[in-house]
């Protein structure tokens, strides 16, 4: 059964940073093309990051600059460091590991990002 735990949201002001982590079981984290989303109250989904199998790494305009993408496979976790963060970064942030061989996707529950003088 896979299952994708994300951890590290919190509520922080302006300015500051924090690290979100996502583990994956039941998947190899390395084979999938692996993104961070965030989703706004009554608003869609929004890709943030992306790491893929290949190696490449994309980010939204937004973010550029601020946040990072990473991967540490031997623990089948990826990261996302988010510096310089601002109030409309508030959001719910989800991780998602895609397999581009058999088009499979696993989502995670979430992770509150809040901030906020």
């Amino acid at each position: 059964q896979v299952r994708m735990v994300e951890s590290g949201g919190d509520l922080v002001q302006p300015g500051g940073s924090l690290r979100l982590a996502c583990t994956g079981s039941g998947i190899i984290v390395s084979i999938h093309d692996m993104g961070w989303y965030r989703q706004a109250p009554g608003k869609q989904y929004d890709l943030v990051a992306l790491t893929t199998a290949r190696g490449t790494t994309h980010y939204a305009d937004a973010v550029k600059g601020r946040f990072t993408i990473s991967a540490d496979n031997a623990k089948n976790t990826v990261y996302l460091q988010m510096n310089s963060l601002k109030p409309e970064d508030t959001s719910v942030y989800y991780c998602n590991a895609f397999n581009p061989s058999d088009d499979s996707s696993y989502w995670g529950p979430g992770t509150q990002v809040t901030v906020s003088p």
